[in-house]
């Protein structure tokens, strides 16, 4: 089942704990699988269990298997979810450190400016 985005939903039995829809369901949103599997389960015992029920077979019936991807030492995939995809632990720490520095700093320049003489006598200058 190919959508408008080019991706196609496939059922990954591999990854899934009966036979890989929700694995495929998450792969193809680009989400967590457990968050798949929360919602389903949460519809079924919510009163949709005949729905939930019928469309995962469905599923199971209509998806294809996913193919397995043969690669070569060069072409290792090693991260697969989109926040995976960044910088290393510690520069993504190392970088929210200095955006928050800055920040810090811009706001003690704010309050420096707020609170001082010059931003009153404006203030009282404007209001006239």
């Amino acid at each position: 089942m190919r959508g408008s985005n080019g991706r196609t939903l496939y059922r990954i039995p591999q990854s899934g704990k009966i036979a890989g829809v929700c694995a495929g369901i998450a792969e193809y949103f680009a989400i967590e699988t457990w968050l798949v599997r929360v919602l389903a389960v949460s519809i079924f015992l919510l009163g949709g269990s005949g729905v939930v029920f019928i469309i995962y077979v469905a599923l199971w019936v209509i998806l294809d298997i996913k193919p397995q991807k043969h690669y070569d030492r060069d072409d290792i995939e090693l991260k697969k979810k989109p926040w995976q995809s960044g910088e290393p632990a510690k520069q993504a720490l190392s970088d929210v450190s200095r955006q928050f520095r800055s920040l810090e700093i811009r706001l003690q320049n704010l309050e420096r400016h707020v609170t001082s003489d010059n931003f009153d006598l404006k203030r009282q200058i404007n209001s006239l």
